[in-house]
């Protein structure tokens, strides 16, 4: 059915099982997520984004499964299952029997006041409430399975595919979201550095530093309640989650810089090494947090053209945009 009929049916509060006020729409690139008060249900958008295809109805189906089992890893008792919108006579249902026409992924609905990103600018994020992370983090590391493919995912030709991808799906955005120079500096660096490091990245894999990770950790991803609840992990792409354990530590390292914190990201980086024992990420982690903070930019910046997105929300991402890239050439020029 078309999406804009669908997304009018979720937001009527009486098509919901349980007892539900107003119903909030949020949506990134790639999911409109509807939030009931007490449950959110998250469907996929019938897109072909190049890094992630859920544009039938069974891809979309296997990949809110995958959502559901990976997450399960950090913050099982948020993810409750996968969940069929049917249709009858016309009609929308959720949680009924019937002619399934979507799927979505139902979870418990999480504080927003204790959200990392929310409590940031608050000044209510302690470094002991980063050493929690930290400590859950190297527990789940240290588990994290490990094999020759995943390993894979740390060779040279996999590190480049990545960061040549990010150049090249970002070229566009030069003059809109990012400087010439900006590319040009951050491009540079990374060709060297990785040039430069050959040998170590290939200490990475042999010491089994390249993990299932968790591959989107942000603050947005990360909420205090119930201890810490780590959840909305990628599941549309292997290879974005398969990495160096490095990265994944360097990506919340850099929203903290982001935010401002460089005391509290520092914070973390030490905590984590001290319960990990794994010193030598320390070297990769400039790397890193340039690849991340570019990522994030470059993720800010498809989103101009998601026709989903309203105009009078552009400005905004535009300036988040500008921010993350100014951070990236910060790492690859300080």
């Amino acid at each position: 059915m078309q999406l804009t009929a669908l997304v009018d049916s979720l937001k009527d509060p009486a098509i919901y099982p349980q007892s539900t006020g107003e119903v909030t729409l949020m949506q990134t690139q790639m999911s409109l997520v509807f939030l009931t008060g007490e449950y959110v249900y998250k469907i996929k958008k019938p897109v072909d984004l190049g890094y992630l295809d859920y544009t039938t109805l069974e891809k979309r189906h296997y990949f809110c499964q995958q959502e559901v089992k990976l997450n399960n890893r950090l913050s099982s008792d948020v993810y409750l299952g996968v969940v069929p919108i049917t249709e009858q006579n016309g009609r929308i249902y959720l949680e009924r029997p019937g002619r399934a026409v979507e799927y979505a992924v139902k979870m418990r609905q999480l504080p927003t006041d204790r959200m990392m990103n929310v409590l940031l600018p608050q000044n209510r994020v302690s470094e002991s409430m980063l050493r929690d992370v930290a400590e859950r983090l190297a527990r789940f590391h240290k588990l994290a399975e490990t094999n020759d493919e995943i390993s894979s995912y740390g060779s040279l030709e996999a590190i480049r595919l990545n960061t040549d991808e990010n150049f090249s799906q970002t070229r566009k955005y030069v003059d809109v979201s990012l400087s010439d120079r900006q590319y040009t500096e951050i491009a540079d660096f990374t060709n060297r550095f990785i040039a430069e490091e050959v040998s170590f990245f290939g200490k990475r894999v042999g010491h089994g530093r390249i993990r299932d990770c968790h591959g989107d950790l942000h603050s947005a991803h990360v909420c205090f309640t119930n201890g810490v609840c780590i959840y909305d992990c990628i599941e549309f792409n292997d290879r974005f989650r398969y990495s160096d354990v490095a990265s994944e530590i360097a990506f919340l390292a850099m929203d903290l810089d982001f935010h401002q914190r460089p005391d509290l990201s520092r914070s973390f980086v030490t905590s984590y090494v001290n319960f990990s024992g794994d010193q030598q990420l320390l070297r990769l982690l400039n790397f890193y947090k340039c690849y991340r903070a570019y990522v994030r930019g470059k993720v800010e910046s498809f989103k101009f053209d998601d026709p989903m997105i309203q105009e009078g929300d552009k400005p905004v991402i535009l300036s988040a945009a500008r921010r993350y890239f100014e951070l990236a050439q910060t790492y690859a020029c300080p």
